[in-house]
């Protein structure tokens, strides 16, 4: 009635050998993360016009209502 749970190994489930998708370290040289990438004067612009739009709608409207 009672059965043992058995897992199955790894390489049950893999076969060994030659595989066909890409080696994801080679090639990538110039692959860079978000947070070290460079900004331009322009995309920080944008960022403070959002920054001074959202500052207005939290506290500037809900101040005007009241």
């Amino acid at each position: 009635m009672y059965r043992e749970y058995v897992a199955s190994n790894m390489s049950d489930d893999h076969h060994s050998g030659d595989h066909d998708h890409d080696d994801h370290e080679s090639g990538e040289e110039g692959r860079v993360t978000s947070p070290m990438q460079d900004f331009t004067m322009g995309q920080v612009t944008t960022g403070f016009i959002v920054l001074v739009v959202g500052v207005a709608v939290t506290f500037g409207l809900p101040f005007i209502l009241a």
